[in-house]
């Protein structure tokens, strides 16, 4: 019998540069104290016409009209839409974190991999309502379909940093920021990369918040995670972006580590379009999974950043798995400090999980919790210690889940690194 081949090699991935823009604020400096304070970052929606909804608020982003420095041309960038702006602000702090902008990266393979919801879909409703009310009249709208294509927002933001390589899509409802991370993640660990420039990013558009709006998902007030009395989400936009290399590469070059990327775990539950498993089955599938890549156990998880959407069956399905996921491993999950972020800046969709993996490095760095704020009575679902002011932690290893419509569930686990 043939000696199978020997195993692969597993490579540490290590972040270098972390970039974020939310409502809260343009960049890790705008970003951290919001968070940390546990602020709200919601305001009147302006981008479109919201006369007709139940909900007028969104976690809107106050996008600066110019683009960071890029290595994108004047006209290209002339061109870019508000979806892709968010990425490129985004990739433009994380590149000057890392050092990338004074790196010649053109002649390196590297992975890009993006997770979004939406995409550019206010482009397809800017073509629609043009050729609607004046067919006859066709400009611009070459450039709104061109543009249109995610793979076009993907490659804009790789060529403004410098980067070109694979580029990988992920859309896989709310999970998608997650899951483009952890596919980056596993592109590095197995060897097939030495970089990787990955995150998700979604921009607000009046499709996609009017159809959370008929389906009554919104919150007619404050998203309230966890509450008793919690009666939906709040719609965000922004993006989050990380590049990950491997310890050898970052090493080889004397950059400067952040924090430590080391388990990644998804699973699909398959139990309804929109809601989650009443136990949350595939949650407990995708964290016991990230625990099994990374090594830990729940006890040995300082902090967890949950979905936490604030709707009725979202907050008791993962407060389930959280339950069964300490139990099953002979841990309390009284001790367990959890909370969620959407709280202050709403639900990013497509690019909640990458924006909010960048929260959790930055606590893991800061050594503190962000709040959940807005809670008023909890639910009697939640058997773990909801943090709900702030909060100084030494935080060393820190897990955050995003799970989406359809089942998609996505689970990371990042560590410290020492200074």
């Amino acid at each position: 019998m043939a000696a199978l081949p020997p195993a692969p090699a597993r490579h540490r991935v290590v972040i270098t540069g972390a970039g974020l823009i939310t409502s809260m604020g343009n960049g890790w400096g705008e970003n951290v104290d919001g968070f940390r304070e546990g602020r709200l970052a919601f305001r009147e929606v302006t981008l479109f016409e919201t006369a007709g909804q139940r909900v007028h608020r969104a976690g809107e982003v106050a996008l600066p009209e110019r683009l960071p420095a890029t290595r994108l041309g004047r006209r290209r960038a002339a061109r870019v839409d508000r979806a892709t702006a968010l990425v490129i602000h985004a990739a433009a702090e994380a590149a000057a974190q890392a050092g990338w902008d004074r790196l010649d990266l053109s002649a390196e393979e590297i992975p890009v991999v993006l997770g979004t919801s939406a995409g550019a879909m206010a482009l397809g409703e800017a073509y629609y309502e043009q050729a609607v009310a004046t067919p006859e009249r066709h400009t611009g709208q070459v450039r709104r379909i061109e543009h249109y294509q995610i793979q076009t927002q993907a490659l804009l933001a790789a060529e403004s940093i410098g980067v070109a390589g694979p580029v990988t899509v992920i859309t896989n409802a709310c999970a998608s920021g997650a899951n483009a991370i952890g596919h980056a993640f596993e592109q590095i660990r197995s060897g097939r990369a030495a970089r990787a420039f990955c995150g998700g990013y979604d921009a607000l558009c009046r499709l996609v918040f009017a159809g959370f709006d008929s389906l009554q998902a919104l919150s007619t007030g404050l998203p309230r995670p966890f509450d008793a009395h919690r009666d939906g989400l709040a719609i965000g936009e922004g993006a989050g972006v990380f590049l990950l290399e491997s310890l050898e590469a970052a090493q080889e070059r004397g950059a400067a580590i952040l924090g430590e990327v080391t388990g990644y775990g998804a699973a699909t539950d398959l139990h309804h379009l929109t809601q989650p498993h009443p136990q949350g089955d595939a949650a407990l599938l995708s964290m016991t999974r990230a625990c099994a890549m990374a090594g830990v156990g729940p006890g040995e998880i300082d902090y967890l950043n949950s979905h936490g959407t604030g709707t009725p069956l979202n907050d008791v399905a993962e407060a389930q798995a959280i339950r069964r996921w300490c139990e099953a491993a002979g841990e309390d999950p009284a001790r367990l400090c959890v909370s969620s972020t959407k709280a202050s800046i709403g639900h990013l969709l497509g690019g909640a999980g990458a924006v909010e993996a960048v929260i959790c490095l930055m606590a893991l760095r800061g050594g503190w919790l962000p709040p959940t704020t807005t809670v008023r009575e909890m639910d009697p679902a939640v058997c773990f210690d909801l943090v709900r002011t702030p909060r100084d932690k030494d935080v060393r290893t820190v897990l955050t889940n995003s799970f989406g419509f359809g089942g998609a569930n996505a689970t990371l686990i990042m560590r410290r690194w020492p200074a």
